[in-house]
This record gives structure tokens, C-alpha cells and sequence, in this order.
């Protein structure tokens, strides 16, 4: 039995500009039409290969985190801890004022979606922003050049909370410098 029509477009090209649509606007402010016109596709391809808006975005939120979001898991192989914290606050301020990249960050700003449609997208992002932040807590529990004051566990919840800020002063309008500032003044409270 012969399968359906080849693809018309290429998967991983209409993925990156759905991941754009997403991160400039949300899951909430984001439609179908607004998708299948970045993605120069139908809803029926748009179902076919990716399924309905939720799996699309489940897709798209695996992508930012290998994709542009890679920075936080490539920071915990740094080799020591400071550097890891250094890396992960650092990557936040590059990565959420990008000039070629919407501002903010898509897991944050899915994690702030409230309305009952968006219910999936806010569970995948949470889901998302806790396993982060566990294996920030198993690095950091290795780590023999961090503040004794800190235990791991706390630590890597201020620095998610101070990365998460970031994100949201990006999505905000701050630039790169106010940020790196912000970002310099974290890493000394938290290192020093």
C-alpha cells in the first residue's frame, strides 16, 4: 500500500521557523495561522508532520534546548564550578539579547503561560526548567571551588532564578551591556 504524498518543504527548515514564531511570541500569542505562514505550509501538512500546536511545540521546545538553549548543557562540562555558574549566567545574557534571535527566552516565556489552551507548553517548559536545573545540581555537587555557604541544591536554584531574570529584563527591552552588567554584579555576589 503506497504511503501518502512526499514532503514538500524541508522538516527541519519549518521547525526553526516555528521555533522562531514561538519565541518571538509565545505558545498563547502564537496561532495556527501564524505558523503555517512562517512555516510556508497547510494545516493538513502542518498536522501530517508535526501534529497539533502542542506536539509542534513539544518539537520546537527540544530544538531551542539542543539548539540555541544548548549553551546551559555544554556549560556543565566546564571544568570547574565557577566556571560552570560563569558559563550559564554569561550564555544567558548572549543568548536572550541575541541580535539575530528574538529577546527572552522560550522556556521562560512558556513557562508564564496561564490560559487553559497552553496548559501542555507550560508543562513541557516547567518540566524542562527542573531538569535543568537538576543537572545543574548534580554538577555543582561535584564541584569542590564554590562558596561553602551555598549547599548545591540552593545554589542552582539562584542561578536559574538569576538566569530567569535575565530573561525576562531581556524580553523587557534591556540590551547585552545593561545585562552583562546585571550578570557581572550576580557572579560576584555569588562567587565572592
Amino acid at each position: 500500500m503506497p504511503g501518502g504524498r512526499p514532503r514538500s518543504f524541508d522538516t527541519d527548515t519549518a521547525l526553526d521557523r516555528a521555533l522562531e514564531v514561538f519565541w518571538r511570541q509565545g505558545y498563547e500569542g502564537t496561532s495556527l495561522t501564524d505558523l503555517t505562514a512562517a512555516m510556508g505550509i497547510n494545516r493538513p501538512s502542518l498536522y501530517a508532520a508535526f501534529g497539533n500546536k502542542e506536539d509542534l511545540f513539544g518539537k520546537v521546545l527540544a530544538r531551542y534546548l539542543e539548539g540555541p538553549g544548548a549553551y546551559a548543557a555544554d556549560a556543565l562540562d566546564a571544568p570547574t564550578g565557577r566556571e560552570v555558574v560563569e558559563r550559564l549566567i554569561h550564555g544567558a545574557v548572549d543568548l536572550t539579547t541575541g541580535r539575530s534571535t528574538p529577546s527572552g527566552c522560550l522556556c521562560v516565556k512558556s513557562v508564564h503561560a496561564g490560559g487553559p489552551d497552553a496548559q501542555a507548553a507550560r508543562q513541557d517548559a516547567v518540566a524542562a526548567r527542573k531538569a535543568g536545573e537538576a543537572a545543574l545540581r548534580r554538577r555543582l555537587e561535584q564541584a569542590t571551588d564554590l562558596p561553602s555557604r551555598y549547599a548545591p541544591a540552593d545554589l542552582a536554584a539562584l542561578v536559574h532564578t538569576v538566569t530567569d531574570g535575565i530573561a525576562v529584563q531581556a524580553a523587557a527591552g534591556r540590551d547585552h551591556e545593561e545585562l552583562a552588567r546585571v550578570g557581572q554584579l550576580a557572579l560576584r555576589a555569588l562567587l565572592d
